[in-house]
């Protein structure tokens, strides 16, 4: 593993556990060159994943993209960033142990509004409002007229 300060190819590993829900191992590591300390994270992967976009463009499946796109829904929101990372695991395990390799946008945003609305209400109507592309005032109302119908007022 390559020191992130100086760029030495040659670190030691100081000590190996594993993370809370188990989901991946984390390494303290020590650089002999520089004297830095550094955290790895080591994840498994089973297979490589594909996303096809609506348009029909195919990217590389990226982790880190769905952990911000939560991470922005859930913003300000009183949920734990360790709570975050578990259901980003899920997410992924659930992609990944589907059997295909090349996984639609669409079933990806589905998973994570999935997540979300079970997680926190208000970052669920976040994530819908730009998942579902709201264009005016009554699409968000009709969408959280949806959720809770006995809960909205009548007009």
């Amino acid at each position: 593993m390559r020191c992130p300060f100086c760029g030495n190819e040659d670190t030691q590993v100081k000590d190996s556990r594993p993370t809370e829900d188990n989901s991946a191992i984390r390494r303290r590591r020590f650089c002999p060159s520089c004297s830095a300390r550094f955290t790895t994270f080591e994840r498994v992967q089973l297979r490589e994943l594909t996303v096809v976009k609506s348009n029909g463009h195919r990217e590389p499946f990226d982790r880190e993209k769905l952990l911000r796109s939560m991470r922005i829904a859930l913003r300000k929101r009183p949920i734990d960033i360790d709570r975050i990372d578990r259901v980003v695991n899920s997410l992924v395990r659930q992609l990944e142990s589907s059997g295909d390799s090349e996984i639609p946008s669409k079933q990806i945003g589905e998973k994570i509004m999935e997540a979300l609305q079970t997680l926190d209400q208000v970052a669920y109507i976040r994530y819908a409002s730009v998942y579902k592309d709201f264009r005016e005032a009554s699409d968000f109302n009709e969408f959280v007229g949806q959720l809770a119908p006995e809960a909205t007022p009548e007009v």
